[in-house]
């Protein structure tokens, strides 16, 4: 419903900066300024808001601010673009609009921010490339007192002098930046300042199915409630806009000031509008605790702290308080603090007001009130606290930023005077039933006792008995959000005994810091290999200008595509009604995709294997028509049973054997072996969520089946292939055009080509041009993602730890079809060694077939979860043998020459560099002692650190794919048009090369452009992907340069002074050719599973990181608080490119080891559909601490300029994180007595951590038996 009232569509039209990544507010690629004239307050008033959520309708007297409006690439850059261009912060660039539009409002309101006002400001971005740190850094520079605090460098030396780094050293020169001068902003309009001094009239707006009605006056809104009992009201519209399936006709919009503005001090409290947004709430609330003595803020300081941590500030910015209590969310942040207080709300109708208190009575059911239909909520009066009076709120969610929450609470006690004997206790909890609860029972049980010990341990017990929750209760989590009652009530009891006794003590916060690196010396000016150029694209996609897929304007006559897809998992479809769509204005015709729902056969038996699996498509004139259209049509199932686990695949012998790799004498390794540990841990998957989800708009030429393509798409080959294949053309006819992705990871390598067929085959019938763009929803249901795994292990190793014999099997989820599935167990298992010289080994990889949608490339490609069980046992082995970790980890490392199990030969070992370096920049030794002492000191907060190494091997597995083409034109001005087979999807791919072409040909990287991949100009590309893109397209561009040269040879030497320009002229009269192609390919490499002979990898990458972490025992909570990474990229091609892949992986894989969870129900249907309830790393979830360090002086003589690739070596180095949160969980487990090893599975997310920190709260709450109940979801 979004489409139909939010800004989105309209700016869309000849504006592109402004982009929609997720439709529900939670990305933030659509931020914009919102500014309006305050009459009250005399003043105009910036903020930020979610162009997808806020509606068109709602613009009336208000002025929009996109980031075309602040600065372009034709005239100037705001500093706001500028600063995040050049210090390295826009890589795919579609989130970048959104991030400068939340820095130029911050700036707007505050031109002197503190870094606490830049970190709040981006609550509500999400980034998927950068690892946020470059962001921070570049907006550091607006700080009153800016430091160069962000370095990182090459040395291994970590007390390197500061100014001696700074000098030699920042990826970006902050004297560059023009200075930000506020004088220069563009003007609010004045006519809409004059609007509010006249008479407000009444709007209307009707659409084609919905009508808005904005009041103008309270009687008037009261008039229609009245009339319209079932209207809906808005303010924000941030709960109305999110729901898309649901069409409400009739909208009453809240913009009335008095309602808005209204807040009053009284003696009981203060009362504010029920229009008034959160973040106006905030500042009220802020300035109330800052002005009155602090026994009478209580409540307001929970409250703050709960809006602190409420959605991003472009949803507080605009969300109701009143919308907040209205929607009756049973996991509000709000609500409880309101029920738990006694506020009181005015309700008002045609009959008079009435007030009513929130109090258990006030929620009679699911998103129900006692609030009549025709009553309209007027104000909400939030009490001061009294003296002897306590009150505390928590919220436990996945994410600290911009999340909703698991389990959230409200706790009041107020104490007889001068005693601690409770008079009065109210404890009230969202997220454990239908509704915000209070736990009458226990608070009735609690008053008149004294607050100590025995009140703890009865309220606790009375809460397990009062919070509880069916095994099978929506949500799922049902242990962990029942132990979190007794926790938060156990934290709540720790405040208050701390407030009665006066101990208080405040938060500390720590900036987050880096270190940058050297430049290469006596290098020439022009020669760029080498040096942080920044990315090509940077300043147009700061700007909004850089064009992607869905940016390229409508042709005339286009037409738009939706897909209509199963909602079962397993089923024969009976039929498929599209009568009712055919009645939607605009429609034009439905296609059924036969071929995919018979396997390749004919009509005849229909099935569908997937909730996602693609039944047809609806054509239609508009997006909005095509997706009424879609809804319309009918589909009748006869539902089969389906297999959507690993452990179910395995039981139903549905698996298949991938690939096998052995090595030695594993019987007599383990007759050996001195211990002998058996074990599995189970990795989840990940969803890829590149923010520019799936796009496809395909162009019919009208002669000879020509069409061409844009597509958002790393595999142009495969594209064309398939394409050409649907539509029975040979391949030259389709033409595949990539400018950029908006990000890809893996997803997009061969997923795109489910939906791009499609649109080909609409375009081909219709004749006429087709578009579509994959909602979020839509893309994270169909596109399928990493593979989750399940791996079981047996290890035979000695005293001293070293390891002797390894036999482990690994079990991955395929989803539906095959995809690349056997090629990411290829990979898994030729990453099973990790960094560890195993002597026998026996592996064998399990493809699961299973109903979900097909898993495909991801990051890493399963070398992640090959190695994640490596260091799974490694942690294990290292415990029982009694041994420091990291001396069992470096006495299984691998040495220079060594053979790997699959008896490849490592040259060029310099890990154990890594690791040292690592190890002496991280003052591991020193920090591990202090961590001892912090866990010693503290039994409810826990510290542990882990130090990891990585090998990561360089190739495509499948032989052929380790060649690329590239194609040189050479003008006659001398400038060079530039392309090759790679992609640009924000990794710097095309700046890389331009700075390749730029020293083979010995010219200036400004003559140098790429226009976009094509495959009419490099044929046959390999997709961007395995990491060796730059290797090979590099060398390829290398090659054509060379052949330029070569022809100009004879020129340059008549004319050894000429410029460039002079050379090319004169070659281009003597008819020399300034075209040419280029090839390579990787030399012997392959590989034989069954004889375990060849070399399957050029060459490896390596890195080591270590990490800190603290977890909260109680919650489940961690906080990251340092890594240190030490990478070796070869001979850096772009230190600040290379430096942004090492952070950007690291913090993805943050998200997979410690964050991102999918859900599917037991029936296959999957949960997670985007990002309020997925949740990938935010700002705030980065390291506290991230130093990144370039290993020096290891040139790589296997790839372009001593190079090395980078892309995806990085991420497993996060593992560093997970263990460092199991050596965290093992010293909180030793504090309760346990010291027997637990099985810790991928991601920790709080609900692990928690369960795992086992204590008397766990085993107040314990499991129900499995197999007596339903879950509500699976692990698949």
């Amino acid at each position: 419903m979004f489409f139909m009232f939010s800004l989105i569509p309209v700016l869309s039209v000849g504006l592109c900066g402004t982009k929609l990544g997720c439709g529900e507010g939670g990305c933030g690629a659509c931020t914009v300024m919102i500014s309006k004239y305050d009459p009250f307050q005399k003043k105009i008033l910036h903020h930020t808001a979610n162009a997808c959520l806020f509606p068109i309708c709602a613009l009336h007297h208000v002025a929009v601010t996109t980031v075309e409006g602040i600065g372009n690439t034709k005239s100037r850059l705001h500093p706001a673009q500028e600063r995040i261009a050049k210090s390295h912060g826009s890589q795919c660039g579609f989130c970048t609009p959104g991030i400068v539009m939340s820095m130029y409002t911050l700036l707007r309101n505050k031109p002197k921010p503190k870094m606490e006002d830049i970190e709040d400001a981006f609550q509500g971005n999400l980034c998927r490339c950068t690892g946020y740190r470059p962001i921070l850094e570049g907006y550091r520079t607006f700080l009153r007192t800016y430091v160069y605090s962000f370095l990182l460098c090459f040395s291994s030396s970590y007390l390197h002098s500061l100014f001696q780094t700074m000098m030699s050293s920042s990826l970006f020169d902050s004297s560059e930046f023009q200075p930000l001068d506020p004088t220069q902003e563009p003007i609010f309009p004045p006519e809409l300042m004059t609007q509010r001094n006249k008479e407000q009239k009444q709007v209307c707006f009707k659409g084609e199915r919905v009508m808005w009605i904005q009041p103008a006056t309270l009687q008037e809104l009261v008039a229609l409630k009245s009339q319209y009992p079932n209207a809906k009201l808005v303010v924000g519209n941030t709960e109305v806009g999110k729901k898309k399936n649901m069409v409400t006709t009739l909208l009453l919009y809240v913009d009335l000031w008095e309602k808005k503005n209204n807040t009053s001090h009284w003696s009981a409290g203060i009362t504010f509008g029920a229009a008034c947004t959160l973040s106006s709430v905030e500042e009220v609330l802020r300035k109330a605790v800052a002005e009155l003595p602090s026994y009478k803020t209580e409540i307001f300081q929970a409250a703050l702290e709960q809006l602190r941590w409420f959605a991003g500030p472009q949803i507080r910015n605009v969300a109701a308080l009143g919308g907040n209590i209205m929607t009756a969310s049973p996991i509000s942040d709000l609500n409880p603090v309101l029920m738990a207080s006694g506020s009181k709300l005015t309700l008002i109708s045609v009959e008079g007001k009435r007030t009513v208190t929130m109090d258990e009575k006030f929620f009679t059911g699911y998103r129900k009130t006692i609030v009549k239909p025709e009553e309209v909520l007027l104000s909400v009066e939030i009490p001061y606290s009294k003296e002897g009076e306590y009150f505390s709120a928590f919220k436990q969610a996945y994410r600290r930023e911009d999340d909703i929450a698991i389990v959230t609470c409200g706790m009041r006690v107020l104490f007889q005077h001068g005693t601690s004997r409770v008079q009065e206790v109210k404890l009230s909890y969202g997220g454990m039933a239908p509704t915000t609860i209070l736990a009458l029972k226990t608070c009735q049980e609690l008053t008149g006792r004294d607050w100590n010990e025995k009140l703890l341990q009865d309220a606790c017990r009375l809460l397990a008995g009062e919070m509880d929750l069916s095994p099978s209760a929506p949500g799922g989590m049902v242990e962990f959000r029942r132990t979190l009652t007794l926790s938060f009530f156990f934290k709540f009891y720790l405040t208050v005994l701390q407030k009665l006794s006066k101990q208080q003590n405040g938060p500390v916060s720590v900036a987050r810091e880096g270190r940058l690196g050297k430049m290469p010396r006596g290098q020439l000016v022009e020669d760029t290999v080498g040096r942080p150029l920044v990315h090509v694209s940077a300043a147009k996609q700061a700007c909004g200008e850089a064009v992607y897929c869905d940016d390229i304007p409508h042709y005339e006559n286009e037409l738009y595509l939706t897909l209509v897809t199963s909602t079962k998992a397993h089923a024969k479809i009976l039929s498929v009604d599209a009568s009712e769509a055919q009645s939607v204005p605009g429609f034009v015709c439905f296609l059924l995709h036969v071929y995919t729902l018979t396997g390749g056969g004919s009509k005849s038996g229909l099935q569908v294997t997937c909730v996602g699996h693609i039944i047809g498509a609806v054509i239609a004139d508009t997006q909005e028509h095509s997706r009424r259209a879609a809804k319309a049509v009918k589909i009748k199932y006869e539902e089969l049973k389906p297999i959507v686990t690993i452990q179910v695949c395995w039981l139903r012998s549905a698996s298949s054997i991938s690939s096998q790799i052995k090595k030695g004498d594993v019987k007599k390794g383990f007759e050996e072996s001195d211990h002998i540990l058996e074990g599995e841990m189970y990795l989840g998957g990940q969803e890829h969520f590149y923010l520019e989800t799936h796009c496809t708009l395909a162009v019919p030429k009208g002669e000879d089946g020509e069409m061409e393509l844009f597509v958002s798409t790393q595999n142009l080959t495969k594209t064309q292939e398939f394409t050409a294949t649907a539509l029975g053309v040979p391949s030259n006819r389709i033409v595949v055009r990539v400018k950029r992705m908006g990000g890809g990871f893996g997803g997009k390598e061969t997923r795109n080509t489910i939906l791009t067929t499609v649109v080909a085959v609409a375009a081909f019938k219709t004749g006429r041009p087709v578009r579509c763009m994959l909602d979020r929803d839509e893309d994270m249901l169909i596109s399928g993602g990493r593979h989750p795994f399940l791996g079981r292990y047996k290890v035979g190793f000695m005293k001293n730890g070293k390891v002797k014999s390894l036999e482990v099997s690994y079990y991955c989820n395929g989803g539906n079809s095959t995809d690349l599935s056997h090629g990411v167990m290829d990979r898994a298992l030729l990453h099973l060694d990790n960094s560890y010289n195993i002597p026998n080994v026996s592996s064998v990889g399990f493809i699961c077939k299973t109903n979900l949608s097909s898993n495909t490339a991801f990051r890493g490609f399963g070398g992640p979860q090959g190695m994640m069980i490596a260091e799974c046992w490694m942690s294990d082995l290292a415990r029982k043998c009694g041994l420091p970790p990291e001396e069992v980890r470096k006495i299984n490392l691998y040495h220079e020459g060594d053979l790997t199990h699959f008896n490849q030969k490592l040259e060029g070992f310099t890990l154990r560099r890594c690791w040292d370096e690592c190890l002496s920049s991280s003052n591991y030794h020193a920090r591990k002692k202090l961590i001892e002492e912090f866990n010693k000191q503290n039994r409810w907060k826990k510290r542990g650190m882990c130090i990891i190494p990585t090998k990561f091997g360089i190739s495509f597995t499948v032989p052929f794919l380790n060649q690329a083409g590239a194609l040189v034109h050479v003008y006659t001005d001398g400038s060079v048009l530039l392309t090759h087979g790679g992609t640009e999807m924000g990794q710097g791919l095309h700046t890389k090369m331009i700075q390749v072409a730029s020293r083979s040909l010995g010219i200036p990287t400004s003559k140098i452009y790429i226009s976009e991949t094509s495959t009419n100009t490099v044929p046959n590309t390999s997709p961007t992907a395995a990491s060796v893109s730059a290797d090979i397209n590099g060398m390829a561009v290398h090659n054509a340069c060379q052949t330029i040269l070569k022809r100009l040879e004879p020129i340059k030497q008549s004319n050894p002074k000429g410029s460039w320009e002079d050379w090319i002229k004169t070659a281009y009269e003597n008819c020399i050719s300034l075209s040419a192609t280029g090839f390579y390919r990787i030399p012997d490499v392959g590989y034989n599973f069954e004889t375990n002979k060849g070399k399957p990898f050029h060459y490896f990458s390596y890195g080591v990181a270590c990490s800190e972490v603290e977890i909260d025992c109680l919650t489940g909570d961690h906080k990251n608080i340092r890594t240190d990474i030490v990478m070796d990229v070869g001979t850096s091609l772009n230190p600040a490119i290379d430096i942004g892949q090492i952070e950007g992986a690291f913090v993805q894989g943050i998200g997979l080891f410690t964050m991102e969870e999918l859900r599917y129900s037991p029936e296959g249907n999957l949960y997670t559909r985007g990002p309020g309830m997925y949740k990938i790393p935010a700002f705030g979830d980065i390291p506290t601490e991230f130093y990144v360090s370039l290993l020096r002086d290891c040139p790589n003589s296997k790839a372009i300029y001593s190079s090395k690739a980078v892309g995806e070596p990085p991420l497993f180095l996060s593992a560093s994180v997970f263990y460092a949160i199991k050596d965290a969980i093992y010293s909180a487990r030793e504090d309760s007595g346990v010291t027997e090893p637990f099985r810790l599975d991928s991601p920790a997310t709080p609900e692990r951590i928690r369960n795992a920190c086992v204590d008397t709260f766990t085993k107040m709450c314990p499991s129900a038996e499995p197999g007596t109940f339903k879950p509500w979801s699976v692990r698949v």
